[in-house]
């Protein structure tokens, strides 16, 4: 694991010093608010309850009303309270980096930013987590402690080696079972087999109707372009298949980057019709100021948004 500066952390350092890096840099770029769309007094409709003089008839559940012959309303739960589940993709293909990092590093240090801008009063952070030991549901707590608990827990997940548990298992289980609408913000590089639609497509598609979800894509340079190096033997981490190209081709150069743009235009506009917010992320840039200027955007626009509806 390296720091956001590309520095090795010392062991002994783990998910207290991580944290505390990323809020020192992240507050002077971005101001800590919550990620979501939460505003308002809340629309999620909480336990029905015995109507008492003074509630508010809109609120009146008639179904239950019906059901039970008695008088009932059905109060909204406050969205300010926002819970936050982290989808982290640590398999194979997450532990391959050629510049300042692995692409496994910038997800686990995005996961500390998240967890300091969704660090609210009664705030609630979870993850779902693909690695080495399969799929991992880490439950939603409060607190800074817990935030710090479940970082460690992130930072110590080993290194996964063969086939895992695909992107579209685990956008699947962050969907089930169903919860009030929150925050999920999934960690990955987005990698599957090059079909017409990523596998991934529909059940991002189907969570981003129930929940506001930002989809971070972790990149490397070397996935978007060969370096004319000669001979180069490559090894699919997700199947070990081992295959060695001749990377003197300037055609064979050209048509796999050509290929990797196609690639990357396909996952945008999936993500794209799913309805979710998009950032890339390289393990060759400052990937916090790439994070900081899309969450900037993405407020600024939901802001002249609300402007619009309310004129």
């Amino acid at each position: 694991m390296t720091s956001i500066t590309g520095v090795p952390i010392a062991p002994e350092a783990s998910a207290r010093r991580l944290r505390l890096d990323v809020a020192r840099r992240l507050d002077g770029l971005l101001s800590g608010d919550h990620l979501g769309y939460l505003s308002g007094p809340g629309t999620e409709a909480a336990e029905a309850r015995m109507y008492s003089p003074g509630d508010d008839v809109r609120r009146i559940d008639w179904n239950v009303t019906a059901r039970t012959q008695e008088t009932h309303v059905r109060d909204a739960i406050a969205e300010r309270e926002l819970e936050t589940t982290l989808l982290v993709d640590l398999t194979p293909s997450m532990s391959f980096g050629t510049v300042r990092c692995e692409k496994r590093d910038i997800a686990l240090a995005v996961a500390a930013a998240v967890m300091h801008l969704a660090g609210g009063a009664g705030d609630r952070v979870g993850a779902v987590v693909l690695g080495a030991e399969g799929m991992r549901r880490l439950p939603p707590r409060g607190g800074r402690d817990a935030a710090l608990a479940l970082l460690h827990r992130l930072l110590a997940e080993p290194r996964a080696d063969g086939d895992g548990p695909t992107l579209a298992a685990g956008l699947a289980a962050v969907l089930n079972p169903p919860r009030r609408r929150g925050l999920v913000v999934v960690l990955s590089d987005l990698l599957s087999p090059p079909d017409a639609e990523p596998a991934w497509a529909r059940p991002l598609r189907m969570l981003a109707t129930r929940h506001d979800v930002i989809v971070a894509e972790v990149v490397d340079p070397r996935e978007l372009t060969l370096p004319d190096v000669g001979v180069l033997r490559l090894v699919d981490p997700e199947t070990g298949r081992h295959l060695e190209v001749q990377t003197r081709s300037k055609a064979l150069r050209d048509r796999y980057a050509a290929a990797a743009s196609a690639r990357r235009s396909s996952h945008a506009a999936a993500v794209r019709r799913a309805g979710a917010g998009h950032v890339v992320l390289r393990t060759d840039r400052d990937w916090l100021v790439d994070l900081a200027t899309f969450l900037a955007t993405r407020r600024r626009l939901r802001g002249a948004g609300r402007a619009a509806l309310v004129r």
